[in-house]
């Protein structure tokens, strides 16, 4: 496998785990134990492991339900903001490793920065949610990132470059969709705040 192609895998990996490593983990296990993708490069072939699948998918389970909660949401994807850049970069250097250290290194240090900038257009999409305090739009968001991972980790073995790249243009119009989101909502509460709108509220 050339290198180009083995980074490639190694980001798409890092750019699921940067939403979900407990769900990327035991997606990709479960698919590689179903033989729906090939041998996995690397060292990665270790998330094929029955226990490894297991611990992944209660965590991701945990993670799941602690996410519907309003609030709760919010706490849970700070907090891990401490775990899912350096899992990225893990299981980046684990797609990459066959033999090359400075490719393994090369792709650690980009999947960790990718795995970053997932996880904080993730942490931002999640605050936005959360200023409305109802389970739905968390549920599909749940969903959505599901959908995502998964389509991500069949397509990135097949079609590495072009699952990539649409993953990063997946991210950038995210990225968009919470400057805009966050950006109306400074706008909404600077009107609330205003002294006429006050003096207005307060005669109705």
């Amino acid at each position: 496998m050339d290198t180009s192609t083995l980074i490639a895998q190694a980001l798409g990996v890092a750019y699921a785990a940067g939403i979900s490593p407990y769900a990327t983990v035991a997606l990709l296990g479960a698919a590689r134990q179903l033989e729906w993708v090939g041998p996995l490069p690397g060292g990665l072939d270790v998330v094929a492991n029955p226990w490894v699948i297991g611990i992944a998918g209660v965590l991701f389970a945990i993670e799941f339900v602690a996410t519907l909660v309003p609030w709760v949401a919010s706490a849970w994807e700070t907090v891990h903001s401490l775990v899912r850049p350096p899992a990225a970069a893990l299981l980046a250097v684990l797609t990459a490793w066959h033999g090359d250290v400075s490719v393994a290194v090369l792709a650690g240090l980009l999947g960790g920065g990718l795995g970053l900038a997932t996880h904080t257009t993730k942490l931002g999409l999640r605050y936005a949610i959360d200023t409305s305090p109802e389970p739905l739009s968390n549920g599909a968001a749940n969903l959505g990132e599901m959908g995502v991972i998964a389509t991500l980790m069949y397509f990135v073995w097949q079609y590495p470059w072009t699952s990539l790249v649409l993953a990063l243009l997946l991210l950038g119009v995210l990225m968009v969709l919470v400057v805009v989101i966050w950006r109306t909502f400074r706008r909404a509460v600077g009107l609330l705040r205003r002294p006429g709108h006050r003096a207005a509220a307060a005669r109705g």
